[in-house]
């Protein structure tokens, strides 16, 4: 199986202390606030899920933490073997549903051909095996899809980026890669090619024509210091490169971004953020009491 050589580590790189850090107080913020029992999480065999598993091990305890295997026909035996690798090295329950009959009874209409579409079939029949999980545990899906994937819209709607938390979505899949690393996790996962195993061969890097590490790096520049092309050129970025990945960036938004909603007057946001057109905190305070007799009664 092809692996990644590592690669210098960028100065614009979270630390992974801090990055853990950062993500052991989320998960425990976030759960606390959901009311639910603990999280399930998709063990694909892959870095992002078992970075993703490790924070949540990390921050809850294994015994709060399921993970779920869920193979398809073609499915890598290797995926498989490192997907439980992971779980044992983490101490994590694990449950393994074959995606293969539900997904096969869908995809007899769609030609082998259309990889694309099949692969998202796979990746959506595997999100209704989590949120299944998550209703039967009293628990909540976590995400694994990081930074980089976000901004290239290399994901799938409603299949591997729905989740009710995600800790992975501000980290760089360079960054994911030293959190693997600070988190011990197996070799072989850390050092593979990334890949979403939905065909024989399937590579990430092939699919989106560079390398995660220059991918990173450019989007490190592009987005979050906002250069532009004459100064992205002097960093050693070809002009086509660049016009590429920021027409892709823009592209995608829709994926990053909740359904849009057409406005009537009179609707209020209940969820707005502090300062925006929405309920204030004692409108919040009302509903919540009103909630709460409601039950009592």
């Amino acid at each position: 199986m092809p692996v990644v050589p590592p690669a210098p580590t960028p100065v614009w790189a979270i630390a992974p202390a801090e990055a853990l850090d950062r993500c052991r107080t989320f998960l425990r913020a976030q759960l606390a606030d959901s009311g639910r029992r603990g999280l399930v999480v998709g063990l694909s065999g892959g870095i992002d899920s078992a970075v993703a598993a490790a924070l949540a091990v990390e921050a809850l305890g294994a015994g709060n933490v399921t993970g779920v295997m869920m193979p398809y026909a073609t499915s890598s035996a290797a995926s498989l073997t490192d997907a439980q690798a992971v779980a044992d090295g983490l101490g994590l329950a694990v449950d393994k549903v074959d995606i293969t009959p539900m997904a096969d009874a869908f995809m007899t209409s769609v030609p082998a051909t259309e990889r694309v579409r099949r692969g998202n079939i796979m990746a959506r029949c595997r999100m209704i095996v989590l949120y299944d999980r998550s209703a039967r545990n009293d628990a909540l899906v976590l995400g694994t899809g990081n930074r980089t994937e976000g901004l290239l819209g290399y994901t799938t709607m409603y299949g591997d980026n729905a989740c009710a938390l995600n800790p992975l979505g501000q980290l760089y899949k360079t960054e994911v890669r030293l959190l693997a690393a600070h988190c011990g996790l197996p070799s072989a996962v850390q050092t593979k090619a990334p890949s979403a195993d939905l065909w024989d061969g399937q590579a990430d890097e092939d699919e989106l024509g560079v390398s995660y590490a220059e991918a990173d790096s450019l989007l490190h520049h592009l987005v979050d210091e906002r250069l532009g092309e004459r100064q992205l050129a002097a960093l050693g970025f070809a002009p086509a490169l660049v016009s590429r990945i920021a027409a892709r960036v823009r592209a995608m938004a829709f994926k990053r971004r909740l359904p849009p909603v057409a406005e009537m007057p009179g609707r209020v946001d209940p969820d707005a953020a502090p300062g925006e057109a929405g309920l204030d905190a004692a409108a919040m305070d009302a509903l919540a009491r009103a909630a709460s007799d409601g039950a009592a009664s």
